[in-house]
């Protein structure tokens, strides 16, 4: 991988992770799904202009935005309100594990025995940080988080069935069209002071929507893409661990949030866990590119 190229690969890494630490922080002004909607919006702002409908799919992507963007933000962000971030980060990890298990289920991609010792790895790990004492009584944000990565794994196949029929970036525009409104909607349905944060929201709140909807939404996935064209996908996805690990190191420094040794060990071993999952052979890696797991 050229020099430029590598730098491109951990500024993916870095703008993932940090983009999940200040939304942490950005929930103390915005109620998550409100904060999710302004997100997408925003991206469909500035992106759609450049994108055209994709004809004879839009009612699909419209189904897919639903389950893949607004269930699962939905979810994830509520959780992560209540929940330190590097603690949701690593939970939210479990995606990679459930859409293996969903591919190999619904798409006939083949499990083996690699992949299965993966997924346990990764659930032993989770289950090692929900063990963690100050999460004795955090188990619905917990459940939150888990339910948002399995609609993030379920969202995953749809995908899957547009491969080679919509183009990656196309893709993720009209999904932010689709998904903003419906946020919206959601939003207002179950959450309440939304105009009280617009009004009272500071300008560090404000920066995190424009860093979610422009550098990570657009710029981190327009260089994600531009990744996956260039190397097989075996060379890419490995970055993609280091996500965690810039949100942990977000976390603990920029929000001061604490590490404890069941949160180290059982995120060492869900890391191991992903790691098998997602790091194939070359020849099984020639297989096609997947999507990134993201916050």
């Amino acid at each position: 991988m050229k020099p430029i190229h590598l730098l491109m690969a951990l500024a993916v890494a870095t703008i993932f992770g940090l983009g999940f630490t200040i939304s942490k922080a950005a929930l103390g002004e915005f109620p998550p799904i409100f904060l999710m909607a302004l997100r997408f919006s925003l991206t469909a702002i500035v992106l759609v202009w450049f994108f055209r409908p994709p004809k004879g799919f839009l009612l699909r992507i419209s189904a897919i935005a639903f389950i893949s963007a607004t269930i699962q933000y939905s979810l994830t962000f509520t959780g992560l309100r209540d929940v330190y971030a590097s603690t949701a980060i690593l939970i939210l990890q479990l995606e990679v594990p459930f859409a293996a298990l969903l591919a190999a289920i619904f798409l006939k991609d083949p499990l083996g025995w690699r992949r299965a010792l993966g997924m346990a790895l990764a659930f032993l790990g989770i289950g090692l940080i929900v063990g963690e004492p100050r999460l004795q009584d955090a188990y619905v944000p917990v459940l939150l988080i888990v339910g948002g990565a399995f609609t993030w794994a379920v969202g995953q196949v749809l995908i899957k069935t547009l491969a080679g029929r919509v183009p990656a970036f196309l893709l993720v525009t009209w999904v932010a069209v689709f998904a903003g409104p419906q946020l919206f909607v959601v939003s207002f349905l179950f959450e309440d002071g939304q105009m009280a944060a617009v009004l009272s929201a500071g300008w560090p709140s404000w920066a995190t929507v424009v860093y979610l909807g422009l550098i990570m939404n657009a710029l981190g996935y327009a260089c994600w893409y531009r990744l996956l064209a260039l190397y097989p996908v075996n060379n890419v996805m490995p970055f993609l661990l280091l996500v965690p690990v810039t949100t942990v190191v977000g976390g603990v420094s920029i929000l001061g949030e604490e590490l404890t040794r069941n949160v180290i060990v059982g995120g060492l071993t869900v890391l191991v866990g992903v790691a098998i999952i997602t790091i194939r052979r070359p020849r099984q890696a020639s297989l096609g590119p997947e999507g990134p797991s993201r916050p």
